[in-house]
């Protein structure tokens, strides 16, 4: 192996060999039934029943009663929040989620509110599944070696990122053994349970009826409908996840939208079943927290001490494994779709665009890098709390939330005179609004100082930060019209640029044997037109031929189907002829090569063999931005891949001259 080959070796291993975007059937391989994304997706909402009903039970203290009530509004809540979910999938039937639904139903600058939001909810949905799964493996392992509990969070993250590296589909396949136990050892321990307790059950229902009737038992009815509304609040991160599908719904098999509620169901049914279980069990056997390990790790001993000793040992590891591999697979959904969400702010200008790019396998690799980086430093910075992290997640998720909820009430309401079933789905909408918002509240009420003001700040800084890019964006989109401008002008008086009167109007033929110029181009725009100019301006009569390459870039906005990537080669087939018609009405020969991908140095150099064989001598151009300020910002937010190409070819001993564009 040559040493040019190592590093693209090293990738495929690490990442897989590349996808062909060609392949009519690469759409179907990388997306998802419902039951697998059930298992990639649901399970984030399904994992969230290790943590979110222990966040609960904990806050009612000594008066555990009153736990049946929680339950029974957690779980109604998880029903009406997934079918209102529901709705937005129908409404929204490319996916989006939170974010679009605010943009496109309230306001641009609620989306960014909404789209900051979830980002940094994703970010937290990886920190809090891996933290999660790391305490549910430690509750069984002696106390001796919980020090090692950090940093098996902090590889589980760093092994995480490799894997999603490789693709969604792969890293989702090798755990639906691992769901399926979680999934089952659930079910059989939790009707165990109510079964063998059904008496205790009953007891229990009645005595906390009996004690509502009595104001409580001397809590006051007042004090214990507080304690109930706080306790339920404070279980908010049961809830987190269901917004998952909506914004996976691009890797869903079609039909998607079918798809997506199928998925929705399945975690709704799931997910309410499991609280209601576990937050019963907490109740008949009165569970209390014990040191280094979680409550559903004592509830599970709790139930198990009957058992023979070695049977009931191996349940309970593998109950506990199963969790904690659950909430591994859970961080799924903040590697699938907390790139996604940066990628569709990214094509809004609200984001640096280059993160609107996919990889060679397919992915958002950058967002991926993003947000595993970002969950390793959250990690860190908390010191693997689960407690803090939970104030965190559920804070950004029900802002999502809430805005999500209250542009469908505006939308419902909006359209009540077109749509004849309105009244039903506005009521869901607005009972789901009124939740979330009353969640929201609470939780950075009696949270605030504990950790809601750090994830309020960081929401903040993010919001502040797009903005700022935003402004950017726009500024320079009013410099690059001057340049647009000229097209206009070129098109309409189309000079002789050439002036060479003795050349007959005839359509031109290849000279060969002369100098070749291949300009690098995207559509037919000022750019473009201003490169070609200077390339006349700067070498005159020199170069005889010109070939204009356009390379389409595949990225999350195009890629739902070969039908688009259809559209993109049309596209630019007919943006490049555009300049070729243009060059022949100069009597000078001209043809365009254009390419689909993922990357516009690697399919440029693609076609540079064939490039070669009939233009033996080219010389490559590309036009580059000049901005006043050369500054880090503006690296990060335009584009210079020329640079980048012209290395490239400079190693193949070809000349690729970079000609400014200044804008200011």
């Amino acid at each position: 192996m040559g040493l040019n080959e190592t590093p693209k070796k090293l990738t495929e291993f690490i990442l897989g060999k590349s996808r062909n975007i060609s392949d009519p059937n690469v759409f179907h391989r990388i997306s998802l039934i419902a039951f697998f994304a059930w298992v990639g997706l649901g399970s984030d909402g399904l994992s969230s029943s290790c943590y979110g009903p222990e966040e609960a039970f904990k806050t009612l203290g000594q008066y555990s009663y009153l736990g049946i009530f929680v339950a029974i509004a957690t779980a109604l809540t998880v029903v009406i929040i997934s079918m209102s979910y529901a709705q937005i999938v129908e409404f929204f039937p490319t996916g989006g989620g939170g974010y679009l639904v605010a943009s496109k139903l309230l306001s641009p600058t609620a989306g960014v509110v909404s789209g900051s939001a979830l980002m940094i909810d994703y970010v937290l949905t990886i920190s809090i599944s891996i933290v999660s799964g790391a305490d549910a493996i430690f509750s069984y392992l002696p106390a001796q070696i919980n020090p090692y509990k950090f940093m098996v969070a902090i590889a589980g993250i760093i092994i995480l990122t490799i894997l999603n590296m490789r693709g969604v589909k792969e890293t989702i396949m090798p755990l639906v053994p691992i769901f399926i136990t979680f999934v089952v050892s659930h079910a059989f321990i939790l009707a165990y349970i109510l079964v063998k307790n059904f008496t205790h059950l009953g007891t229990a229902f009645n005595a906390s009826f009996a004690s509502a009737g009595q104001s409580g038992s001397g809590l006051g009815f007042a004090a214990m409908i507080f304690l109930v509304l706080r306790a339920y609040s404070m279980g908010a991160g049961t809830f987190t996840g269901i917004e998952a599908v909506s914004n996976g719904i691009s890797i869903l098999r079609e039909p998607k939208v079918e798809t997506a509620k199928k998925v929705m169901a399945y975690m709704a049914s799931s997910l309410s079943i499991v609280v209601l279980g576990i937050m019963f069990s907490y109740v008949i056997f009165g569970v209390r927290p014990q040191e280094g390990k979680t409550l559903n790790a004592v509830l599970f001993e709790m139930a198990t001490k009957n058992w023979n000793h070695g049977v009931a040992s191996v349940f309970v590891l593998i109950i506990l494994i199963s969790e904690a591999a659950l909430l591994f697979v859970a961080a799924q959904a903040g590697f699938v779709d907390g790139p996604r969400v940066l990628s569709n702010m990214a094509k809004d200008k609200w984001m640096p665009m280059r993160f609107s790019s996919l990889s060679d396998k397919l992915v958002a690799q950058n967002g991926i890098l993003i947000f595993g980086a970002a969950a390793l430093l959250t990690v860190i910075l908390t010191k693997g709390s689960v407690g803090l992290l939970v104030v965190l997640y559920s804070i950004n998720v029900f802002i999502t939330f809430t805005m999500s909820q209250l542009g469908m009430v505006v939308h419902w309401w909006n359209v009540k005179k077109e749509e004849k079933k309105w009244k039903g789905k506005l009521a869901i909408n607005v009972i789901g609004c009124l939740m979330s918002t009353f969640i929201l509240v609470t939780v950075v009420v009696f949270k605030f100082g504990e950790g809601g003001w750090v994830t309020m700040a960081i929401t903040g800084a993010l919001i502040i930060l797009a903005l700022v890019i935003k402004r950017h964006y726009n500024e320079t989109g009013k410099l690059i019209k001057k340049l647009d401008a000229l097209v206009e002008a070129t098109v309409t008086k189309e000079p002789d640029m050439f002036d060479d009167k003795s050349m007959k109007k005839e359509r031109p033929v290849f000279k060969k044997g002369e100098k070749t110029a291949v300009l690098l181009v995207n559509d037919f725009n000022g750019l473009g037109i201003h490169t070609l100019l200077n390339v006349i301006k700067t070498f005159g009569k020199i170069f005889k031929n010109f070939v204009f390459l356009q390379v389409g870039i595949i990225d999350t906005g195009n890629f739902k189907g070969t039908a688009e990537i259809e559209n993109l080669k049309e596209h630019i087939q007919k943006e490049t002829q555009m300049y070729v018609d243009f060059v022949e009405r100069q009597s000078y020969y001209a043809e365009s090569m254009t390419a689909v991908g993922t990357d516009v140095v690697e399919e440029t150099l693609k076609l540079l063999p064939a490039i070669q064989k009939k233009f033996p001598d080219p010389v490559f151009f590309g036009g580059q931005l000049v901005f006043l300020k050369d500054t880090f910002a503006e690296n990060l937010l335009h584009n210079y891949i020329v640079f980048e190409l012209q290395r490239q070819l400079y190693k193949k001993g070809i000349i690729f001259i970079i000609l400014p564009i200044r804008i200011y």
